[in-house]
């Protein structure tokens, strides 16, 4: 026997079903307040800083979804990362989602270990592994303007994490200086700020 749907039960059925398909679709998509600070801010971002923004910094950051890896805003978000970054005002070597107030994992590095010494996107970035060598080195903070201190740190981290580009999940180890700026932007993605690790701290 074959079932015939009429105009009616198209309605009464299949719009339903529809409907509930495409919204499972967009669930994890950008919310509107994340669209909002991806879009409408300038190239120059707000920085978020402690002690004002606490609530933000501190809060865990979560991995983009398939659709989101995908997007126009992810594209705008890291060029608007990197003009944040390297801007006179700021001058950083790297930088997070949660310091202008996306908790997603993504984060900008300047590669000290590259030619050019380029600042690469990574999302949905996770460290594997911390070893080598522990080193005591001088560490600031944009969100924590007037401040440095000295944190320990390993010289040698295992990554891994989805190009932007590819969408492959790719896995690295880094060295150096430039491993250092990994553990600092990663912690960020927990709400953990250098001054949690630091031997001392001092004003500038």
């Amino acid at each position: 026997m074959s079932l015939i749907l009429t105009d009616a039960m198209k309605k009464f059925f299949v719009l339903p079903v529809l409907a509930a398909v495409l919204a499972s679709c967009g669930q994890g998509a950008w919310t509107p307040e994340e669209r909002s600070i991806i879009v409408e801010q300038d190239s120059l971002m707000n920085v978020l800083t402690m002690p004002g923004d606490s609530a933000v910094l501190r809060a865990k950051s979560i991995d983009l979804t398939q659709a989101e890896l995908r997007s126009e805003e992810l594209r705008t978000l890291i060029a608007k990362l990197r003009y944040t970054v390297t801007d006179p005002s700021q001058d950083g070597v790297g930088i997070s989602a949660p310091q202008v107030g996306l908790s997603r994992r993504v984060i900008l590095v300047q590669r000290f270990d590259k030619e050019g010494e380029p600042f690469e996107a990574y999302v949905n970035i996770g460290i594997d592994s911390l070893y080598g060598e522990t080193t005591h080195g001088r560490e600031g903070c944009l969100s924590i303007p007037g401040k440095v201190g000295t944190v320990p740190r390993s010289s040698k981290v295992d990554i891994h994490y989805t190009d932007p580009e590819s969408l492959q999940i790719l896995r690295e180890t880094v060295e150096g200086f430039t491993a250092i700026i990994f553990q600092h932007e990663c912690d960020h993605l927990e709400g953990i700020l250098y001054t949690d690790r630091a031997d001392s701290v001092w004003s500038r």
